[in-house]
């Protein structure tokens, strides 16, 4: 059994356990800004399954 308290951690409470405080939505940021940067080559890939 799990002491769920003190084993697990999910989510936002994982990455700032890692990170620390703040991690979390600094990678949320990051991936944000990523998807933003490269979202004419991700439609541009995606587009090939639409035909």
């Amino acid at each position: 059994m799990l002491d769920l308290d003190n084993e697990l951690k999910v989510a936002e409470e994982f990455w700032d356990f890692l990170g620390g405080k703040g991690a979390y939505n600094e990678l949320l940021d990051c991936f944000e800004n990523a998807g933003i940067e490269l979202r004419p080559e991700i439609d541009e890939y995606f587009a090939k399954f639409n035909k």
